[in-house]
């Protein structure tokens, strides 16, 4: 079990060549990929695109990358024989007639707007590709690692939760059956203070049954522990299990709220506040979870 939070950073050289990756991931409810790349590697984008898609399932993750060529033939320096040509005729007639003196130098004229300009050679898409791959491979390692850590830490104190609230919904399935006992005892009390003795047995115990049809929480207590089994068995799951965790701990407290809605009684309402009080915690981890 993985979270979606982590970091990682992995710098590929070869050739003269080298690229650096750094990745970011944070909570999202599906797979958002942002970049950062300098335009001379841009092309790459859809094949890092592609290789995280591969090893990513949700999570916001932002990638930066730094590339730098060392290489000799990394750039070349072109002259502009049309626009040195023009510059040394306007100083021709510059000097035939002012009285200024010539000192003119090839430096001189080279130093003019745009003679030379400097230009980047065009890359080796190949070589880029397979420094790319190396580059973000490390990354994703890194940051991968990073993301199992804090998922093993979630999942302990997932677990800790679940164990919390298997006790509280143990509570309740124990403690219902007194709940219909009670309400027996009262009214029968309340019928004998105002019948007396007269009690039409029958009357009662049909009251009863209509009281414990209504109020019965079997159902609930049975799914609570159903859910409780998939999450134990989820997190112990290779594949990325965040949304289908987020949906049973959904599932969890609507069938807590149900039991609330049900029962009146004061020990079962102190056990479902504190299992949900347990539901709402396991609802902000699942959020990590990718």
């Amino acid at each position: 079990m993985n979270s979606m939070t982590g970091y990682g950073r992995h710098t590929a050289q070869r050739d003269g060549r080298q690229l650096t990756i750094e990745l970011k991931s944070v909570n999202h409810r599906y797979l958002d990929l942002s970049f950062r790349m300098p335009r001379a590697i841009s092309f790459l984008e859809e094949d890092a695109r592609k290789l995280l898609s591969a090893r990513l399932s949700r999570g916001h993750v932002d990638l930066f990358a730094s590339y730098v060529n060392t290489r000799d033939d990394a750039v070349t320096v072109v002259a502009d024989m049309t626009l040195f040509s023009a510059y040394e005729k306007a100083l021709e007639e510059l000097r035939g007639k002012s009285d200024l003196e010539d000192d003119r130098t090839l430096m001189a004229l080279a130093r003019m707007p745009d003679v030379l300009r400097v230009e980047q050679t065009q890359e080796d898409a190949q070589a880029l590709k397979e420094l790319m791959n190396e580059a973000l491979s490390g990354a994703l390692d890194e940051m991968s690692a990073m993301r199992s850590r804090e998922g093993q830490s979630l999942k302990v104190d997932l677990l800790s939760r679940i164990d919390e609230l298997e006790r509280l919904n143990g509570v309740i399935k124990q403690r219902y059956p007194d709940t219909v006992a009670e309400y027996t005892r009262r009214l029968r009390e309340r019928v004998e203070e105002l019948l007396g003795q007269n009690i039409d047995e029958m009357r009662l115990m049909q009251e009863v049954a209509i009281m414990a049809d209504r109020s019965s929480i079997s159902e609930e207590v049975v799914r609570i522990e159903s859910h409780i089994a998939q999450i134990r068995e989820s997190v112990e799951s290779p594949e990325a299990v965040g949304r289908k965790l987020d949906f049973i701990v959904q599932e969890l407290n609507r069938e807590m709220n149900t039991i609330s809605s049900k029962s009146q009684d004061i020990p079962i309402t102190q056990a479902v506040v504190a299992a949900k009080s347990e539901i709402d915690k396991l609802r902000e981890q699942v959020q990590n979870i990718e």
